[in-house]
């Protein structure tokens, strides 16, 4: 089996509902080509597309993904994540690919040329957002009735329910 096959499969047993992240050098140009702007957005550091956004661009639509990486407008110098030893050369090849469905969660995707991260490779980081959501079996419906607070006007009821809060205090 192809490492491609392998990870074909294992993204394909990921639960089905989980936000899946996938972020790498995918040594992929991706342009601006209209026909993926859906998919790939129009912010790239490039115009024309290389050979291997053929595989990133098949693989992105069959598995409903899109690449935030190339969604965000800032300056070219915190778009690109790899420059040549020379350091003529620029390139954006490290991408961010994120479920359709979860794409809103990510706030946005850039380069930071500072950190050490080797010779000719930068850090990229995104900024997620993710919302929990509460279980319904742990919300309770209140079944009771309501408090009547007209019989806390009665000094017998009154000096009960104080004796019942002070020992539930207590506990």
């Amino acid at each position: 089996m192809t490492e491609k096959a392998v990870f074909m499969e294992v993204f394909d047993n990921f639960p089905k509902y989980h936000m899946k992240i996938l972020l790498g050098n995918f040594n992929a140009k991706v342009g601006r080509e209209n026909i993926f702007k859906p998919t790939i957005g129009n912010e790239s550091l490039h115009q024309d597309n290389n050979d291997n956004v053929v595989i990133i661009v098949n693989f992105v639509t069959s598995k409903n993904l899109v690449v935030k990486s190339t969604m965000f407008l800032h300056r070219n110098t915190h778009k690109y994540t790899w420059t040549s030893p020379d350091g003529n050369n620029h390139k954006q090849i490290y991408h961010i690919l994120i479920d359709r469905r979860w794409h809103s969660s990510v706030l946005d995707v850039r380069s930071f040329r500072g950190a050490e991260c080797g010779n000719d490779q930068y850090l990229v980081v995104a900024k997620v957002r993710e919302s929990l959501e509460v279980s319904k079996q742990t919300i309770q419906k209140f079944d009771g009735e309501r408090f009547n607070l007209e019989n806390l006007k009665d000094l017998e009821v009154r000096k009960q329910y104080q004796i019942e809060i002070i020992k539930g205090l207590q506990l």
